[in-house]
């Protein structure tokens, strides 16, 4: 994911599954003009708005999401696009829970607010899921494009990102 961290200047930033908006302060400390996160995590997102309470450079928003309702879930940001969306350990999780329909409702929104890049990483310890789930995701997020892949880690997982032809 460095490879959008050092894209961060100036940028907005959606961190879809944030916990305690960690990634979001790594970028907004590379310049990220905005930073919006949304996690089911009520602890996890009081936490990042802390984390974010003294910084003035940076407009931040943290909201706790039921991302279960698919796409209309990411009503409360209105209809914000951002220059990159973060998807990182959390699709995973989301299909164990969601009804196909709604988890494809909810990619296709975050398609339609990704403006540039769509970074998403997989899960450790389950290397074909992750390949099934970038092919899915290669579908769902249409008409953004795969421009990379990851193995480097074998600790965090494959990493993916998708781009705005």
């Amino acid at each position: 994911m460095l490879d959008l961290v050092i894209r961060a200047r100036g940028a907005s930033v959606f961190d879809v599954g944030c916990n305690r908006g960690l990634v979001g302060f790594e970028m907004a400390n590379n310049g990220a003009r905005i930073v919006h996160g949304c996690d089911n995590y009520g602890p996890g997102i009081e936490t990042a708005r802390q984390l974010f309470a003294d910084l003035r450079n940076c407009d931040s928003r943290f909201e706790v999401v039921d991302l279960e309702q698919g796409g209309r879930a990411l009503k409360v940001f209105g209809d914000v696009r951002y220059d990159i969306v973060l998807m990182l350990a959390t699709y995973h999780k989301l299909k164990r829970v969601m009804e196909p329909i709604a988890l494809e409702s909810l990619m296709v929104a975050l398609a339609g607010r990704t403006g540039k890049w769509f970074g998403w990483r997989g899960t450790s310890d389950k290397p074909a899921e992750n390949h099934l789930e970038m092919k899915t995701l290669d579908h769902q997020l249409a008409p953004l494009k795969r421009i990379h892949t990851s193995h480097i880690s074998k600790t965090l997982g494959v990493a993916a990102i998708w781009e705005r032809p």
